[in-house]
C-alpha cells in the first residue's frame, strides 16, 4: 500500500484528534453549544443580508445546526439543504421546517437527515448568497479542514466554475480554531467562522 503524502497524513492525524474531542462532549455541552452557535451565527452580516442560505443538518458530534436552520427560516431566508448523491456530490432541496426532514441511509456512511422536498439540482448552490460549511477545524488564514469525503470540495469547485461568490462560513466549536490546518492545492479558504463564543472573519 502506498504511503500517504505528508500533508494527507497530517490531515488524517488532526481529524482523528478533533473527532475524538467531539465524541468526548456530553449531550448537555452539545445542546448548550448549539444554542449559542445559532445566536452567534445570526450576528453575521453575511447571513443577515442573505436571501438564500445553503446550510446542512448536523449529524453525530458536529456543532448543532437545527436551531440555526429554524432561526434562518423564521427570519424569512430561503434555506437549502443537501442531498447526498451516490458519487458523494450534493444535490439541494428547500428546508420547509423540522417535519420536512427524513432519515436517509447511504451505504457505508452514517445516516443523514435530508430534506424531503423536490431536488433542485447540484447547481442550486450557485444561487445562494451564503454557504454554511461543515468542518473539523479552521486556521487564522481561513483554511478549513473537512471530514475528507470530498463532497464540499465539489461544492466549492462548482461555485468557482460558475463564477459565484457567496459568503463561505464554517461552523465549529471554540477549540477547533487552530494555529494551522495542513493545506492542499484544492483547498479553499472561508471568509468567516462561527463558534458558540463568537464569530471571526478572515482577510481574503
Amino acid at each position: 500500500m502506498a504511503e500517504k503524502p505528508p500533508t494527507a497524513s497530517a490531515k488524517s492525524e488532526l481529524r482523528r484528534r478533533l473527532l475524538a474531542a467531539r465524541r468526548a462532549l456530553s449531550p448537555d455541552a452539545r445542546r448548550t453549544a448549539a444554542a449559542a452557535l445559532a445566536a452567534t451565527a445570526l450576528e453575521l452580516p453575511e447571513l443577515a443580508g442573505a436571501r438564500t442560505v445553503a446550510a446542512y443538518v448536523s449529524v453525530g458530534g458536529e456543532p448543532g445546526t437545527r436551531e440555526l436552520l429554524d432561526a434562518l427560516r423564521a427570519a424569512g431566508k430561503r434555506v437549502l439543504l443537501p442531498l447526498l448523491l451516490p458519487d458523494d456530490d450534493l444535490d439541494w432541496a428547500p428546508y420547509e421546517g423540522p417535519g420536512s426532514l427524513r432519515e436517509a441511509a447511504h451505504p457505508g456512511k452514517m445516516r443523514l437527515l435530508e430534506p424531503s422536498g423536490p431536488a433542485l439540482g447540484p447547481d442550486a448552490v450557485t444561487r445562494a448568497d451564503a454557504v454554511l460549511l461543515p468542518g473539523l477545524a479552521v486556521d487564522g488564514r481561513g483554511m478549513r479542514l473537512g471530514r475528507g469525503g470530498g463532497s464540499y470540495d465539489r461544492v466549492l469547485q462548482r461555485l468557482e466554475r460558475a463564477g459565484a461568490h457567496p459568503a463561505l462560513v464554517v461552523l465549529l466549536y471554540d477549540d477547533e480554531v487552530v494555529a494551522r490546518v495542513p493545506e492542499e492545492p484544492h483547498d479553499h479558504p472561508v471568509q468567516a467562522v462561527a463558534t458558540p463564543s463568537g464569530v471571526r472573519r478572515f482577510s481574503s
